[in-house]
């Protein structure tokens, strides 16, 4: 990762917890990757600072995306739901400082055995939508697909792997699935048997800390509202029958197997938009080789 880039994120937070009140001795960097994540020494408090963004590049809608997360944690929080809450601390909304976006949270007692991005079963994601179903707030449909893949795309004719025929393929599925996905109502039509709900939007069930007190769920700056295949997509026909085991305990609806293929689709369209990110990411670059990689082997949707 650009060090210098986190440098400036590191110091930005540092000097926005002062500025909301906090005794900030130093910033400690906890994790580095899409986000920056900062431990505001001696604070019980943690900065996170996306620096390598999926979603728009505009200040109002960043701030409009991470006051959605904040007010859906809060919730969940207030719900007895495991997660990692805004901190107490600091008024509950989105600080800007530097050029750098970012939202404060409890400092998580982290386990000795935590790995970042190692998940839990899915069975945890069904426990987190029957949670989420009864949320109150207002929700975009499908942020991840329709926030941030448009820009992406308009930019991979700067991706060096991509053919001529990849980015054609990668605008013509998008306005494809967009004729399906563009909002709730276009997706009713479609699929008029397919609930929408609350979702957590970028794999529940891999968005998680373990801590000493148990795992909680965390990351949920793509909250959405969507059908919960969505959280779904990608995990294969083992997850998916392990989480209508627990759904149907919660009385869940099952998942609907067309609009996961669907969703499998949108999916994978969003790995490749990622790929205009590796020059700010460029860890990204192998991962996502194997999943341009399936891509393209993978039939144009239709």
């Amino acid at each position: 990762m650009p060090q210098g880039r986190t440098r400036r994120a590191v110091t930005a937070a540092v000097e926005a917890g002062r500025a909301l009140g906090l005794r900030v001795e130093r910033g400690t960097v906890l994790h580095d990757v899409f986000s920056v994540v900062v431990h505001l020494e001696p604070q019980p408090v943690v900065a996170r600072i996306p620096v390598v963004l999926t979603a728009s590049v505009l200040p109002e809608r960043q701030a409009a995306r991470q006051q959605r997360e904040l007010d859906v944690v809060a919730w969940l929080d207030a719900q007895g739901v495991p997660v990692v809450p805004p901190s107490p601390l600091v008024p509950r909304y989105p600080v800007r400082r530097d050029g750098f976006p970012m939202t404060f949270w409890e400092l998580a007692d982290v386990a000795d055995d935590h790995q970042a991005y190692h998940g839990v079963d899915v069975s945890y994601a069904a426990q987190l939508h029957a949670a989420l179903a009864r949320y109150p707030g207002e929700l975009p449909f499908l942020a991840p697909f329709n926030d941030g893949l448009p820009d992406m795309l308009t930019e991979l004719d700067g991706v060096e792997v991509l053919t001529a025929g990849d980015i054609d393929r990668a605008r013509g599925e998008y306005e494809a699935l967009r004729r399906i996905l563009a909002d709730a109502e276009t997706f009713a039509r479609t699929f008029p048997d397919a609930s929408v709900q609350p979702i957590q939007g970028d794999g529940p069930s891999h968005n998680v800390i373990r801590t000493k007190s148990g795992i909680r769920f965390s990351d949920f700056e793509d909250v959405s509202r969507g059908p919960i295949e969505w959280d779904l997509a990608m995990l294969g026909t083992a997850a998916i029958d392990q989480y209508e085991s627990t759904a149907s305990q919660l009385a869940l609806r099952a998942v609907d197997r067309e609009v996961l293929r669907v969703m499998d689709y949108a999916r994978r369209l969003q790995f490749v938009g990622c790929l205009t990110l590796i020059p700010q990411l460029p860890l990204l670059a192998q991962g996502l080789a194997t999943a341009l990689d399936e891509w393209r082997a993978t039939p144009s949707f239709s």
